[in-house]
């Protein structure tokens, strides 16, 4: 319909909206996420710098990918795509959240020329996904089984070596990586502590304890955790126990004071002493029905008062109330036994059982240590180190090298790392990118290229020459050397697999299909409208239009009428 021959606006966003889209848009994310790059760039290999990052008065050094954007607060949203997708990694397989970073602004740089020319980002997309596809394809075509040969010891023996080095590169661009032998043995350790059929690394504690050398650290094949509050009466028990039975509660073993908790009308004093005696009598009773069980530990994730304390203590027990609730999962999970609730129905068979209790002194602290556990899934690495952002860095690399290893067991096949594996990718890409006509032959060559970064950037963070290592590495692949890449011992190239520069395969096949989904989710994007705040509203309170009710006026009052006082 038509008004006097004009065809009239219509309004359908709210003022202030702000909308932009076509090719300057893509350009414009593309161009985010290559800020973002810019930023993990140095941080990749292992002559990667570390990144200082100071936030609320809290300092962090790390040059974890994912810690990093975590912490950086990326507010442009096409940018927080890596973020995601880096939070992916690190969830999914642990390691190489840096690369897969890296990688899919890489992977959107490489296709920036195309948008500039006009090519539509749907071809650029398929293109993408294809050579997605082909690489994957090709990491299973040549990925190395890791097998046990042998008897059962000498296969299980020679399958823990090839984990190691696996544990062993995942902290070569690591805080420790001076230290990685000592660790990689320990993390082998602590993934076999656990039940091989879930390898649930959330039962593998972590406690953090400031002062000592990195080789202080140690693996309790148990439950360890810090001493818990103690009452009057904790000194008397016993602080080391043979062959101990353990009792996980769930129950308050404290008298409360009658005013807090309870409102009794009463007439005389000696009803008033009935209340006080009958309360003394159940928590007796539950004390009684404790020890009935022959338990040697009681814990509990409630306050067991001095009563309790001095009683336990009286008997030869020990007791620590308020246990952490994850802490007291992972007891049970390596004692055995079950968490009560109550205390009328106690069977010894609710009794874990462990060889060896003891509290021990570790730096300024003292921690409960059950070790010595018959059926023990579960496992405490307590870290020591000279300052908490250094303890704190250890923490995230042994994360990452427990994720490998549980990938490595999971799903026992390896490709060599150090810039192997992408150029190899590489190559493959570029010699099917020749067989085939149209766009998609440019697309899938650009793809190729991009793959280049990760040995690039390698060589760069470690002052080598790029270019002549790059290019020495095409030579090699191109004459069928899959597995060479970059030998930062001696500055120049070996065969990765035999110097034993291993990563799981799923870990490359992961970060590719997430950095070229994050690519293709940020090309696919070509307008973005951003809603502007209500301007008519600070917070939730509204403010008085002009003309209308002012500060001093009250309520109800016409904007005309003054409040004179």
């Amino acid at each position: 319909m038509s008004y006097g021959g004009q065809t009239p606006t219509v309004v359908v966003l709210k003022e202030g909206t702000d909308t932009s889209q076509g090719r300057g848009q893509i350009l414009s994310n593309i161009d985010a996420c290559l800020a973002v790059q810019d930023t993990l760039k140095p941080t990749l290999g292992p002559f990667g710098s570390d990144v200082l990052l100071v936030s609320n008065g809290k300092t962090t050094i790390t040059n974890d990918g994912a810690t990093i954007l975590h912490l950086l607060d990326v507010i442009h949203p096409a940018a927080k795509i890596l973020v995601d997708v880096s939070k992916s990694q690190d969830a999914e397989v642990g390691d190489g959240t840096t690369s897969v970073t890296l990688l899919s602004a890489e992977f959107m740089k490489e296709a920036r020329q195309f948008v500039e020319e006009g090519m539509s980002s749907n071809v650029i997309i398929r293109g993408y996904r294809k050579a997605c596809e082909l690489a994957c394809k090709r990491i299973k075509e040549i990925e190395i089984e890791l097998k046990k040969g042998g008897s059962k010891e000498e296969g299980d023996a020679e399958f823990r070596t090839l984990l190691k080095k696996c544990a062993k590169t995942a902290m070569s661009s690591k805080l420790i990586q001076a230290n990685s032998e000592f660790f990689a043995e320990m993390v082998v350790e602590a993934v076999q502590c656990l039940d091989p059929e879930e390898l649930d690394e959330t039962m593998i504690g972590v406690k953090k304890i400031a002062g000592g050398s990195l080789e202080e650290s140690r693996l309790v094949k148990g439950v360890s955790f810090k001493k818990t509050f103690s009452y009057a009466g904790f000194e008397q028990q016993p602080k080391k126990i043979v062959n101990a039975k353990i009792l996980c509660l769930n129950v308050e073993l404290e008298l409360k004071a009658e005013k807090d908790n309870a409102e009794v009308r009463i007439t005389k004093v000696s009803e008033y002493q009935a209340i006080v005696d009958a309360e003394w009598k159940l928590i007796l009773q539950k004390l009684d029905a404790i020890v009935a069980t022959g338990a040697t530990v009681v814990l509990s994730k409630l306050p067991i008062g001095d009563l309790a304390t001095q009683y336990f203590a009286d008997r030869g027990i020990f007791c620590a109330g308020r246990v952490a609730s994850d802490d007291l999962e992972r007891t049970v999970a390596a004692v055995g036994g079950s968490v009560q609730s109550t205390c009328s129905d106690l069977t010894p068979e609710n009794l874990g059982k462990c060889g060896l209790f003891e509290e021990i002194q570790i730096g300024k602290e003292r921690y409960n240590v059950f070790e010595q556990c018959p059926e023990a899934q579960t496992c405490t690495l307590l870290l020591r180190g000279g300052a908490d952002q250094v303890i704190a860095e250890v923490e995230r690399s042994l994360h990452d090298a427990i994720m490998i290893v549980k990938r490595a067991i999971q799903d026992n096949y390896i490709v060599a790392g150090g810039g192997a594996i992408e150029m190899e990718l590489s190559k493959y890409l570029r010699e099917y990118s020749r067989q085939i006509a149209g766009k998609q032959q440019l697309i899938i060559a650009a793809y190729a290229k991009a793959l280049e970064i990760i040995p690039r950037q390698l060589c760069e963070n470690a002052g080598l020459d790029g270019t002549g290592l790059i290019n020495k590495l095409r030579s090699l692949h191109s004459r069928g050397q899959i597995w060479y890449g970059l030998d930062f011992a001696h500055e120049s190239v070996a065969n990765n697999l035999e110097t034993f520069v291993w990563e799981p395969a799923l870990t490359k096949i992961n970060a590719l299909q997430s950095a070229t989904e994050a690519a293709s989710l940020v090309l696919g994007v070509d307008e973005t409208v951003k809603s502007q705040p209500n301007q008519n509203t600070v917070g939730s309170q509204p403010v008085p239009p002009p003309g209308g009710r002012g500060r001093g006026m009250p309520a109800g009052m016409p904007p005309t009428q003054m409040h004179m006082s």
